[in-house]
């Protein structure tokens, strides 16, 4: 069973550790969202409810005739005293927990943040319930880089210390196949690439 998963594209401020932060789609941000969804076809959404990816998501929905749901457990992962804070700005503030934080995210999460199990445990079980739904048809899923690793992670057997290693740009689209229990089908070649210091 394959289902679509979409990071949503740039938001307004720019490259920042927004996290729970409600910022909206930059208009660079929509255009990136409609270029990646073009072509391509589903029968349902399912959505985070932070507005850079439910307002592209209900316009989605609403253009094609097919059902929106939002899912809170698919938001991005909290910042905690980082939030809305840029990278270049928290090397000015707090470099060495930054620098930590890039080299084992799982071991030193961000300060009064959220920690990778707590993520991983909540994505996971969104994942499930998304996917075992009897009514669930081709599915496509709108949230964050941060669930997405974890997806992305659990197919190739990434370890969370890892997780920054896997690559997830604006508006990305990839598949990913699951049985129908929800157990993330495994794919040793999933790519990831070069770290990537942000999560978003």
């Amino acid at each position: 069973m394959l289902v679509h998963v979409l990071r949503h594209g740039e938001t307004e401020g720019g490259a920042r550790y927004w996290g729970r932060t409600d910022v909206a789609l930059s208009a660079r941000g929509w255009e990136q969202m409609h270029a990646a969804v073009a072509g391509h076809s589903w029968e349902s959404i399912v959505s985070s409810p932070l507005q850079r990816c439910a307002a592209f998501a209900e316009a989605l929905a609403g253009e094609r005739h097919i059902p929106c749901r939002y899912e809170t457990d698919l938001r991005e992962i909290s910042f905690g005293d980082w939030e809305g804070h840029s990278g270049a700005e928290l090397m000015q503030t707090d470099a060495q927990r930054l620098r930590r934080f890039w080299s084992d995210p799982n071991a030193h999460p961000a300060p009064g943040g959220e920690s990778l199990a707590q993520l991983h445990s909540r994505v996971m079980a969104a994942w499930r319930r998304i996917v075992s739904d009897p009514d669930r048809r081709g599915l496509l899923i709108v949230t964050h880089s941060g669930p997405i690793r974890v997806l992305r992670a659990a197919q190739s057997g990434t370890p969370l210390s890892a997780l920054l290693s896997i690559e997830v740009p604006h508006a990305s689209l990839v598949g990913i196949e699951c049985d129908a229990d929800g157990t993330v089908a495994a794919d040793p070649g999933a790519p990831s690439s070069v770290p990537s210091a942000e999560i978003r």
